[in-house]
């Protein structure tokens, strides 16, 4: 084993913590070359600085240009700079380190205490910084991210024809939409730092109120949020299914050969099925888990991913829908919302209230975090299929010994591969397969004062073993969408293989993103082993009236997969009732 991969950075001195709390929910494996490099280093990496000094938290001269330090990449695995973004907890007036931490990272034990740095304190960025928390706490619409969405639709909708474009037409449209990346990145950079301001102030009006349920009640079902779009949309599609005896018949064969099965059925419930289904491929094929990655399947290069989830939302009963969960959640925040402005108004305390009432409009940035990061994705997603297409031709020259191999490319290297191919084949199956032995290993969950320890120190993936939580025993993670819920856990660590999930079931998973929404309406409550109040798992829970806890250390191990589990997402407990027989 190396002790470094090729794409690891140089810790930062200024900047020296590290964390995989959060970055665990975007990469969770380790990022090829090709992302690290075209997507991340010379992309969003350029987005997310931009965006942090947009919001006043920083100054462009504190980044380093080439790789401004809002993450790092060690072992081929994605951290996030816990040093630069608490930057932001030290700065901003209106929030504390202790807050920026629950909501970004989770409540885990592991994250090194806060020490401050004479380089911390910058007094001359406080009118800008308050100028953005303005902006965030007034702000109920974005055009700039409505028109973001449009941009990345079309890119779908007008794509060319790739095959007819030679490599270096291919490379042109590569490189415009890098450009695109990095301004997409720069406008999720600002909701996303922003979306822990909502939660943040709730907290201390919950610690007035003595209810610290608040703000998981009133950041719940604020619709509108598009990474539950494909959930909603994928409803609709298993209501024909399970409407229509013979799609069940179809379904119930298998997924494997279905789309060719209902092509040949030419029966109107499989031509009305084919039409919707190829329709949300289009609107939706660039979702699936691991987004960011390039080489990672999506819904359009693997349709069977979403298949199989559609197969398990088939059996969800009408009373089910996500409509239905939604306008109960929205029911549920406007009675809190009323009964907190009570509450306030008997204290008399008007400082508090006006902070309440910003706060409310604050929680818009979860739903505007969403569409920046879906508008992302869409442009990564036309990177991919782009990077394929080049993969493709050259796997068939010879030039590349498998088509995955163009995602071990570096992004400095496209112009010299596309000039001469043929010098890059042993390089890059030598790359793959080094690569691909990063997956055994286990990365820590932080990296402190930039201390890296070296790959072959690294422990293997199922080395550390977890007991097994016996009857009456809990598991305490972080309280993301309340309410309770009991049911049979079923520990799935993929999306694409949900096994045996049925209606009310709970769903255990190491880490979910929005390609895993859509699994979540076949479950009764979902628990997550990463994550921080303001992540995908939890808003989408919200959205779909989902109990849900996350940052739940070591839950698919502990948890035996059939047990009767309760789930409080009030406390973020999870607590065994019953082993499976």
């Amino acid at each position: 084993m190396m002790d470094r991969w090729i794409t690891d950075w140089v810790p930062s001195e200024r900047w020296p913590h590290y964390t995989r709390a959060n970055s665990g929910e975007v990469a969770p494996t380790p990022v090829s070359p090709l992302s690290a490099t075209y997507t991340w280093a010379n992309g969003i990496c350029q987005g997310w600085r931009d965006g942090y000094v947009r919001t006043g938290n920083y100054s462009m001269d504190e980044f380093d240009m080439a790789r401004p330090e809002t993450v790092g990449f060690f072992g081929g695995y994605m951290y996030i700079n816990l040093s630069n973004v608490r930057m932001q907890g030290v700065r901003n007036p209106a929030v504390t380190v202790e807050q920026l931490d629950l909501a970004f990272f989770g409540d885990h034990p592991d994250v090194p205490p806060y020490v401050a740095d004479p380089r911390d304190e910058r007094p001359d960025l406080t009118d800008k910084i308050l100028a953005h928390m303005g902006w965030l706490v007034t702000t109920s619409t974005w055009p700039e991210i409505d028109g973001e969405r449009d941009k990345t639709k079309a890119l779908r909708a007008k794509r060319p024809d790739l095959t007819s474009l030679d490599d270096a037409a291919l490379l042109r449209r590569v490189r415009e939409l890098q450009t695109l990346i990095a301004k997409l990145f720069e406008s999720h950079t600002l909701t996303s730092s922003g979306s822990g301001v909502a939660p943040g102030i709730l907290f201390a009006v919950g610690q007035a109120i003595g209810d610290p349920t608040v703000p998981m009640k009133l950041v719940s079902g604020l619709g509108d949020v598009d990474s539950a779009e494909p959930s909603a949309r994928m409803w609709e599609i298993s209501r024909l299914v399970r409407s229509s005896q013979e799609m069940t018949d179809l379904f119930d064969q298998g997924i494997p050969g279905l789309v060719e099965r209902l092509a040949a059925s030419r029966s109107e419930d499989a031509s009305k099925f084919l039409s919707e289904w190829r329709r949300f491929i289009e609107d939706f094929g660039s979702r699936s888990v691991n987004e960011y990655e390039l080489s990672a399947d999506t819904w359009e290069t693997r349709p069977e991913l979403a298949l199989a989830t559609l197969e398990r939302v088939r059996f969800q009963s009408d009373e089910d829908s996500p409509a239905l969960r939604l306008a109960r959640r929205v029911r549920e925040r406007e009675a809190a919302t009323a009964e907190v402005r009570a509450k306030l108004a008997d204290m008399g305390n008007e400082e508090l209230a006006g902070q309440f009432e910003a706060a409310l409009v604050a929680a818009n940035q979860l739903v505007f975090r969403e569409r920046t990061k879906t508008n992302l994705i869409r442009a990564i997603h036309e990177a991919r299929m782009t990077f394929l297409e080049l993969g493709r031709r050259h796997a068939a020259t010879g030039h590349l010994r498998e088509v995955s191999h163009v995602f071990q490319l570096l992004d400095e290297e496209l112009e010299a591969f596309v000039a001469n191919p043929a010098s890059f084949t042993d390089t890059l199956a030598s790359r793959a397969s080094e690569w691909a032995e990063l997956f055994d290993l286990e990365p820590p969950f932080i990296i402190r004062d930039g201390k890296v320890p070296p790959l072959s120190e690294w422990p293997r993936k199922g080395d550390a073993k977890v007991a097994k939580l016996e009857p009456g025993a809990s598991l305490h993670g972080v309280a993301g969408c309340p309410g309770k819920a009991t049911g049979r856990a079923r520990v799935i660590m993929q999306v694409g293989d949900p096994g045996d999930l049925e209606p009310g079931d709970v769903l255990v998973a190491p880490v979910t993103d929005p390609g895993w929404a859509s699994l979540f309406m076949a479950a009764s409550a979902v628990v997550v082993e990463v994550g921080g109040q303001i992540s995908h798992a939890i808003i989408v829970s919200r959205e779909l009236g989902l109990p849900c806890v996350v940052s739940a250390t070591g839950a698919c191990q502990a948890i035996p997969d059939g047990a009767l589990v309760e789930v409080d997402g009030d406390t973020g407990t999870v607590t065994v009732v019953e082993l499976p027989a």
